[in-house]
């Protein structure tokens, strides 16, 4: 008896020595019971099934805003903006727009120089894939002391923005302030200088690119094909009336006169 006293006596001390093992084992609530606790209490204090939907509203309005959108526009080349290098004069870029999405689409072109580069066309809007070349003008300026043609890349940058916009929609840069909240940026063009005496991939697809926006150009001048017989104005209409009532009635007075 005095051996089986004495293990009991061994366990109980180790309990004592020990008590948080006990008492975690004991009392701790397992994940799952922590899990529901949680939910019913939010829904509790939400309201129940609204707070719920309230709440999952929210959460994809957040995934929303953390997936990045979709491109709307396809852009040729996609990164940047190459010019010829002359300095003192105004050298010319190209990009080519295409719309990739279902929907038509207004563009907008911004710049960190606006001083000393314009576009052309500054904005507009395309088709369901349509496409346009936008030419970009420069200014080289000269350098300032040592400075180096690779600084004066790196500090002009072009923002190309777009938005979903309905059929027959005219184009205004207002769309893009009256509702910022769907615009996206769809590319930051840093501009690269290549030099025009040097053959170079790139520069041989510029001209091609100003080539075709030059000849895009002069297409949109011309005066619309003549498709069939021209509408008479009101004005025509009513003078070759008059003029045949004229000669009506004199030749009426001639006939007169020889019946006398």
């Amino acid at each position: 008896m005095a051996v089986v006293d004495d293990i009991q006596h061994h366990r109980h001390k180790k309990w004592r020595i020990f008590p948080f093992w006990q008492s975690a084992s004991a009392s701790s609530p397992s994940s799952t019971q922590i899990i529901n606790n949680q939910s019913q209490n939010y829904s509790h204090q939400n309201g129940g099934v609204a707070s719920n939907s309230r709440s999952s509203s929210t959460v994809s309005s957040v995934v929303k805003l953390l997936l990045p959108r979709r491109r709307r526009l396809r852009l040729d080349p996609s990164s940047n903006l190459y010019f010829p290098h002359e300095t003192g004069k105004q050298v010319r870029s190209a990009v080519r727009l295409e719309n990739s999405s279902k929907s038509h689409v207004a563009f907008k072109f911004q710049t960190t120089a606006p001083k000393s580069c314009f576009m052309r066309p500054p904005g507009g809007i395309l088709a369901p894939r349509e496409s346009l070349i936008a030419s970009v003008f420069k200014f080289v300026e000269h350098p300032e002391g040592n400075e180096k043609p690779v600084n004066l890349k790196r500090r002009v940058k072009f923002k190309i923005m777009s938005l979903k916009v309905k059929e027959g929609t005219e184009y205004v840069p207002e769309l893009f302030d009256e509702q910022r909240d769907q615009v996206i940026v769809e590319r930051v063009l840093r501009v690269v200088f290549l030099d025009p005496e040097r053959a170079n991939p790139a520069l041989e697809k510029l001209k091609r690119q100003l080539a075709e926006a030059d000849a895009a150009v002069e297409t949109r001048k011309k005066p619309p094909a003549d498709m069939g017989p021209k509408v008479i104005g009101e004005g025509l209409v009513i003078d070759e009336w008059k003029e045949r009532r004229e000669k009506y009635l004199a030749r009426q007075q001639v006939e007169a006169v020889d019946s006398v």
